[in-house]
């Protein structure tokens, strides 16, 4: 007798059919695939931006700057509640059953290890970002006077409000966006493109205007954040090459720089992300932990584990107090800092939410959410303790002349660091050009995934672009970057930055509906998830029962047959 028991079902792509039809819509010649309303659009706005920052960055800048802070003032208690909220719900998510839903379908395995994952979102979160400030933002918060906690000249609490910011909640915001995007791409089948992630309250009009506008906001961040963070990483780059070489401090040389990250960059984004991409991150965190193990012990190495410990206890000791801690009045310490910052995360988190997504098929919502927010803090911790240590302990003895260097120019900060460390003057070459290296190696990667990001955003979420399509935005994200240098200066760096920020109030209520979208379709795949469980179990039940093993057959037919 043969049964067959029904197979067990879970649909992953029920929207596919809907998700080709937008991509029917794009314009597909000279070697190009692009949505045209989203593409050309964003260009207009941008092109015009850009032209008017160019014209007059000091008035431009002076504009954005008071936009900005008419924003981060009068909004502070908003950016703290949302910010924390958005830590609070993807933990919630992860406690409940509701983490029991994998990406892709419950058959779902992987695309790739951990380690090429977790040095792929990290490289992408914010690696860049840490070996810019790990050394200038401790010094900063120790010459200053901290208002929630009364004083400074302390290395703990400069060290703990450090964490605060490099800590959990800008992870929190990144696996938000990031789940969101991929759970609906992975299981609804619709586009990689922001627009997806608000079917459950727009339906059918994330395929219209309504997905197009949301679309176009996500570029025209991604692109001015990338642009601004290849502009000072060119700085940066700059002052390691006169560490090292004594090559001048210019225009010229930093445009080489971009030139040259971008030419890099192109090679990679070609390759793909299962290739280039992947590469390059793995080298970044492999490079990036030598780095710290040699300042960790050519430095002061029992002055950084104590002061790693005793930051650590201060963070977590008073992290519900400062992660609610609102300013009052017209100071603007607040403002200046934690504001800037999570307006700066929300800001950037459509870039790097939309790469995460990317590559995190087969994950669970448990292991997601566990490995983006708490591995990625712990080796912050790690590395602005390190670097931020070394450099604190200079300052209890330098007479201040580190902190001096970074008041100047911080993009400085890391290899004036070096050159006060008590080593020989050749080791001090040595990690001036490790150091320059790793900065170079984590901005190709953010050129590399952002220019991938912005591909997919303008073709409508397509996983398979043309070739050309994508070289175009690399060499995009290098030309914008180049001109404000050229014309506009560290003013129109400055402005274009401002833009970013005043961008993450709009991108702090759009989170909020990513909120509302993601509990609704996952409530929905629980469901599913256990009907499919159901059927599978009652499947294996049977087929055991109906499908019986030869030799049990005949064991069975020899014990009827002597009358057992």
């Amino acid at each position: 007798m043969n049964f067959k028991w029904k197979k067990p079902k879970y649909e992953t792509d029920p929207l596919r059919e809907k998700t080709n039809l937008l991509h029917e819509r794009n314009f597909q010649k000279f070697g190009f695939d692009f949505h045209p309303h989203v593409s050309l659009i964003s260009g207009i706005i941008i092109l015009a931006f850009l032209l008017y920052t160019l014209k007059d960055p000091i008035h431009a800048d002076k504009t954005l700057t008071f936009t900005k802070d008419f924003i981060t003032s009068k909004f502070n208690w908003f950016f703290v509640l949302t910010t924390n909220f958005f830590l609070i719900f993807p933990i919630c998510l992860t406690m409940s059953k509701l983490g029991e839903v994998r990406l892709g379908g419950p058959e779902a395995k992987p695309e790739f290890s951990n380690f090429s994952w977790y040095s792929m979102l990290f490289s992408a979160g914010m690696g860049i970002g840490l070996v810019f400030w790990s050394v200038g933002e401790p010094l900063y918060h120790y010459n200053t006077l901290l208002p929630m906690f009364g004083n400074k000249g302390d290395i703990n609490n400069s060290l703990a409000l450090t964490f605060f910011h490099w800590g959990f909640q800008p992870w929190g915001i990144y696996a938000l966006i990031s789940l969101t995007l991929a759970f609906f791409s992975y299981n609804r089948g619709l586009p990689f493109s922001l627009r997806s992630t608000f079917y459950p309250i727009f339906k059918d009009k994330v395929f219209g205007i309504v997905g197009d506008i949301i679309d176009i906001l996500a570029v025209i961040a991604c692109l001015f954040g990338l642009a601004t963070s290849l502009g000072f990483g060119a700085q940066q780059v700059n002052s390691g090459l006169n560490f090292l070489f004594n090559i001048p401090i210019s225009i010229h040389v930093q445009v080489i720089t971009i030139c040259i990250i971008t030419v890099i960059a192109t090679f990679s984004v070609i390759s793909g992300i299962g290739n280039g991409v992947k590469i390059l991150s793995e080298l970044n965190i492999k490079m990036a932990f030598l780095f710290l193990l040699f300042i960790l012990f050519l430095g002061p190495t029992v002055f950084i584990l104590r002061a790693f410990s005793s930051s650590l206890g201060v963070y977590l000791g008073n992290f519900i107090d400062i992660s609610f801690w609102t300013e009052q009045g017209s100071a603007m310490w607040q403002e200046n800092w934690t504001v800037f910052y999570w307006a700066w995360w929300i800001s950037s988190s459509p870039y790097v939410g939309v790469f995460v997504a990317k590559i995190s098929k087969g994950r669970t919502v448990r292991e997601f959410v566990t490995a983006v927010v708490i591995i990625p803090a712990i080796i912050s911790f790690i590395w602005m303790s390190v670097f931020g240590g070394t450099a604190l302990h200079q300052a209890m003895s330098d007479g201040g002349r580190l902190f001096q260097d970074v008041n100047n120019n911080v993009s400085t900060a890391l290899f004036a660091m070096i050159s006060y460390m008590d080593i020989p003057s050749w080791l001090q070459i040595g990690l001036g050009g490790l150091g320059t290296f790793l900065i170079i190696s984590f901005f190709v990667t953010s050129a590399d995934s952002g220019a991938i990001v912005i591909d997919s955003l303008t073709s409508g979420g397509k996983e398979d672009s043309p070739m050309l399509q994508r070289i175009f935005w690399s060499f995009m994200i290098g030309a914008i970057a180049i001109a404000l240098i050229v014309v506009g200066g560290s003013k129109a760096l400055g402005a274009l930055q401002t833009a970013v920020i005043i961008s993450g109030l709009p991108f702090c209520i759009i989170l909020l509906a990513m909120c509302f979208s993601l509990y609704i379709g996952l409530k929905k795949d629980l469901l599913k998830l256990k009907t499919y469980r159901e059927d599978k179990f009652v499947n294996t039940i049977f087929s055991e029962k109906i499908t019986m093993h030869p030799i049990k057959k005949q064991e069975e037919k020899e014990k009827l047959k002597n009358g057992d």
